[in-house]
């Protein structure tokens, strides 16, 4: 290791953060390679959220001076030795491992270090080895990202100022942002994802290179920009997320539908809303579930096509919901999303507005209706139509609020009624006029009540016909 290139960080004590299983794991994966002679640090995503206190993930990830061949080697001759052993990307140098040293597997990936030269504007880089662990750290996307550990000393690796970073949540791209930008053009979307999962804010250098490189991202296939767009949505602070994406023309690069939303912000005639401020307090109410906040995002996206203004000056968006749902749809088709979500995000905008009009004059199949129209995707227009209450009057939102709880109360009911009819006696009336050679009488209501009464505590099968033909027998005898 160059040590002159190399400055040990003060900070957090990393490994006291991770967890016991993971604590073990990677002093007994570094003593196997100190052994040998080599170097193996503990990099990554585990070292980033230990260092900053938030959810350790399971995985570990580590960068060490050997080579694919001998790593694999390393861990063939552990004892006990992993779970499973496969190649991750070995042209990358790069080797998987599967431990199970808890409750919990453990992946682990080993990587030699190594640095990348880029000879042109496509993503593939040109892979040099035998280089030291500062030369692999200089490489990496962001300063975060750039943080090493040592599991046997503790001691923090941080040449590019990450833990200080951290420390005041920014997010910085390691060296020059535009060469970082230009290897490889994802971690433009990389950086909004960062932003909406942990919070960070982009340093200034950082985002005005983001503004330059947006159009690079023209490179990157689109399941990989849709990978990122969707993780992106689920993130805590997906909304910042967002706006990073718009003020940076990332929106406009992987997201050029919703352009005349991204537009329609400030001040509009009279109670209008700005679109896109509303579309993100909506997207901010919304659960972390991928139709949801899809649905969030792409709501309104058709207003600023429909828009109407009359003589009056009322502003009218007629068929908002409709053209959305194709917006939507095609927007996602082209993404190359799976199919369920292009479903899912296509009803649910298209019928987004309809909770709101619910009131007590709904009749049980009108709910049903609505119901079997939504299928699996019933909760996710519930929970749009409610986040999409943003009035600035309390009286209007608590009214509008109330009419999507009644809505979801009555669909309850619905269900737990039809939940209740399907627990009925194994016998009916005529089986039990069979049965006892009685005709029709009072008597056949309550040997049914008493039975079916047995089946909803459990007591009955509904079809055991046979054990209810003897609990019959017996309740007659007390009830003749």
């Amino acid at each position: 290791m160059n040590e002159q290139a190399i400055v040990a960080a003060s900070g957090p004590d990393i490994m006291a953060r991770l967890t016991p299983v993971q604590r073990h794991l990677a002093i007994r994966l570094a003593e196997v390679w100190q052994a040998a002679g080599e170097e193996l640090f503990l990099v990554g995503g585990v070292v980033r959220d230990a260092a900053q206190g938030t959810r350790i993930r399971n995985d570990l990830d580590f960068a060490t001076s050997t080579t694919p061949e001998r790593s694999r080697g390393l861990l063939e001759g552990m004892s006990p030795a992993p779970a499973s052993l496969y190649g991750v990307g070995e042209r990358f140098g790069t080797m998987g491992a599967v431990f199970r040293e808890g409750d919990e597997p453990v992946s682990v990936e080993i990587t030699t270090y190594r640095q990348e030269i880029y000879p042109d504007d496509t993503r593939f880089p040109e892979v040099t080895y035998g280089v030291t662990l500062a030369d692999d750290l200089s490489r990496r996307d962001f300063t975060v990202n750039a943080i090493a550990i040592d599991p046997l000393t503790s001691v923090v690796i941080d040449p590019t100022g990450g833990i200080g970073d951290l420390a005041q949540s920014v997010l910085r791209a390691v060296g020059d942002a535009d060469d970082r930008f230009t290897e490889d053009p994802l971690r433009l979307l990389r950086a909004a994802r960062f932003v909406s999962e942990h919070g960070y804010s982009v340093a200034h250098e950082t985002r005005e290179a983001m503004l330059r490189q947006a159009g690079s991202l023209s490179r990157i296939s689109i399941e990989r920009v849709a990978s990122e767009l969707n993780r992106l949505l689920i993130g805590v602070y997906h909304a910042a997320g967002m706006d990073v994406l718009r003020e940076t023309g990332l929106l406009h690069a992987a997201l050029p539908e919703l352009d005349p939303m991204a537009d329609d912000s400030g001040p509009r005639w009279g109670r209008e809303k700005a679109l896109w401020e509303h579309t993100m307090i909506v997207l901010e109410r919304t659960p972390p579930r991928s139709v949801v906040r899809w649905s969030a995002l792409l709501h309104d996206a058709a207003k600023p096509i429909v828009r109407r203004v009359d003589e009056r000056g009322e502003v009218s968006f007629h068929g908002h919901e409709v053209r959305g749902a194709e917006i939507a749809r095609s927007l996602l088709r082209r993404l190359k999303l799976d199919k369920a979500t292009q479903e899912g995000v296509g009803l649910v905008v298209e019928n987004h507005g309809r909770p709101a009009a619910y009131d007590e004059s709904w009749t049980d199949s009108a709910v049903r209706r609505l119901a079997l129209e939504m299928g699996p995707w019933w909760d996710d227009l519930l929970d749009l139509a409610s986040a999409d209450v943003t009035s600035a009057r309390a009286a209007k939102q608590e009214a509008a609020a109330r009419r999507v709880e009644g809505l979801r109360q009555h669909h309850a009911r619905l269900l737990e009624e039809a939940t209740l009819d399907a627990l009925q006696s194994p016998l009916d009336g005529e089986a039990l006029m069979r049965m006892f050679d009685r005709g029709p009488g009072i008597w056949i209501k309550g040997v049914k009540e008493y039975l079916r009464g047995l089946v909803i505590d459990g007591d009955l099968a509904v079809g055991d016909t046979e054990h209810a033909a003897v609990l019959a027998r017996s309740y007659l005898e007390e009830h003749p």
